[in-house]
């Protein structure tokens, strides 16, 4: 009972926190023509209620896809139909076919937030409740909560979620997938990520942990025997899985080929104009923060700029992929979720700086393991989307779940007190370096003060992005520093990681499994 009590008041706290950011502002509000992601979302439940399934991929007089047109998989197209559905019975006015572009009202905002937070109580917190209080780490209830409020707590989803405007279920399903692959359900995982993918295609940054682990868990099996019937058993559950969820466009491929090129727009080259353009670059990966240095878009074709991302990405994945099908954990998986999204974030196409949510997520999966980094990286992983929180009025909010979640952490783990090469997971690599012993014997010290002098760094760039005029030959300066000073920070948490995975001896001897 007690146990449950104390989880309960986790919730409360994590939905008490959620509904206070989301009395705020929202993405583009009151900012005609386009608005903002809001708009994006109200504007799918408009399209997929009021016209026929063939037409919600197309451009049609009654579909502008230039008028943010639907470019996501059938499951958020399905996802705005039932929200449009119930919208309908509460207020026509709301979803009106044309009529209803740009609409603004608290009775709709409230709508609008209230499904929203219904996601995230109906699948993403469940989730997070459950995997916390699974794992051999936390045991304990007491442990569990605390690992599950901090979870909760992060200000990253629940600033972009709840306040500029998002729903949580593609990182729902695909820890609902994580869970399930700890159970060694290996059918369900395969059903929660396919759902996931579904529902947003840059659930693709997980896949190939989700591809490699499985696939290492068929191959250890042996593919003679029952590693064969469990790979057979998986590829007919994700066809189906596929099959089911694009069924209504399959009547013919004309269909099929214009949802993907919604999906996938190649045609518009590696990168997106507004990023190489005035503003500059707002996004923290590498393409971007090199484009203040050198115009690659100016400089190499769209086909190679395409070709080069596919290469660095590939390589900067390989490592980690193969050591998670040759010694496929539980623990191993964890991690590589992490390195891989990374992967992905610093060098592949970039639409968006939430993108940076793909991999927080599953750091946030680790932060039992290694609190200190974890909450480092959850800490960076926010400060990133910096002007775009600006820009949406979320400034205090940014401030107070950032000052919360840092104290949270603090108080839950003691981070300051886990900074040694073991509590960091380095002690196999540091036993590989010569003459190691000397160096790190100072190393949690000097772990400690680049702590603090980040921390110090992204909070006075915090406030001078919020209160000082940039020069006037130099307007985006700030942006572009948010910009740069994360992508070097998430080049090196890249390099940590993956040291923790190619080094890790615990994967060799044992699975680590959920109990």
């Amino acid at each position: 009972m007690e146990k449950w009590s104390l989880m309960t008041i986790t919730v409360l706290l994590a939905l008490t926190v959620r509904w206070t950011v989301s009395l705020g502002s929202y993405s583009g509000a009151g900012k005609p023509p386009m608005y903002g992601d809001y708009e994006a979302q109200r504007h799918w439940q408009e399209i997929t209620y009021n016209l026929p399934v063939r037409q919600w991929y197309f451009n049609t007089s009654d579909n502008n896809l230039l008028y943010w047109g639907l470019d996501y998989p059938p499951l958020t197209a399905y996802h705005s139909f039932l929200c449009a559905y119930i919208a309908k019975l509460i207020n026509p006015d709301w979803i009106a076919l044309h009529t209803s572009r740009g609409y603004e009202s608290q009775p709709h905002k409230l709508f609008m937030r209230t499904t929203v937070f219904v996601a995230d109580l109906l699948v993403y917190i469940p989730a997070v409740i459950l995997y916390c209080f699974s794992l051999k780490e936390t045991s304990t209830k007491k442990k569990a909560s605390i690992c599950a409020l901090c979870i909760l707590l992060y200000p990253g989803l629940i600033l972009i979620d709840h306040g500029h405007f998002q729903y949580p279920l593609s990182l729902g399903f695909a820890l609902w997938g994580v869970i399930y692959l700890s159970y060694d359900w290996d059918l369900l995982g395969s059903v929660a990520f396919c759902l996931a993918l579904n529902y947003k295609q840059m659930e693709l940054y997980h896949s190939l942990p989700f591809f490699c682990y499985l696939l290492g868990k068929c191959f250890k099996k042996g593919l003679k025997g029952k590693g064969l019937v469990l790979l057979t058993k998986i590829a007919g559950t994700v066809v189906v899985c596929f099959a089911v969820c694009w069924l209504p466009f399959c009547t013919d491929m004309e269909q099929i080929m214009q949802v993907l090129r919604r999906l996938f727009p190649i045609d518009r080259g590696l990168f997106e104009a507004r990023m190489f353009s005035s503003p500059p670059p707002r996004l923290a990966n590498i393409w971007c923060s090199l484009s203040v240095l050198i115009k690659i878009k100016n400089i190499v074709s769209p086909q190679t700029q395409l070709k080069l991302s596919f290469a660095v990405t590939f390589l900067s994945l390989l490592p980690t992929c193969i050591k998670l099908t040759v010694q496929p954990s539980l623990r191993g998986f964890k991690f590589a979720l992490v390195s891989c999204a990374l992967s992905f974030f610093l060098f592949s196409f970039q639409v968006h700086e939430k993108s940076i949510l793909l991999v927080s997520v599953p750091v946030c999966l680790i932060i039992n393991e290694i609190p200190f980094m974890a909450t480092w990286f959850l800490l960076v992983s926010t400060f990133s989307m910096l002007p775009l929180l600006l820009k949406d009025g979320l400034l205090l909010a940014y401030a107070v779940t950032m000052l919360a979640f840092l104290s949270a952490c603090v108080a839950s783990f003691s981070i300051f007190e886990k900074t040694s090469a073991e509590d960091l997971q380095l002690k196999p690599f540091s036993l590989s370096l010569k003459g190691y012993v000397s160096w790190f014997k100072s190393f949690p010290k000097i772990v400690r003060s680049l702590f603090l002098l980040s921390v110090t760094l992204m909070g006075v760039l915090s406030v001078m992005s919020a209160a000082v005029h940039p020069p006037q030959r130099l307007p985006d300066l700030f942006p572009l520093s948010v910009s740069i000073i994360s992508c070097l920070h998430f080049l090196l948490f890249l390099v940590y990681f993956n040291v923790i995975i190619l080094w890790d001896s615990k994967n060799s001897r044992s699975q680590k499994k959920i109990s």
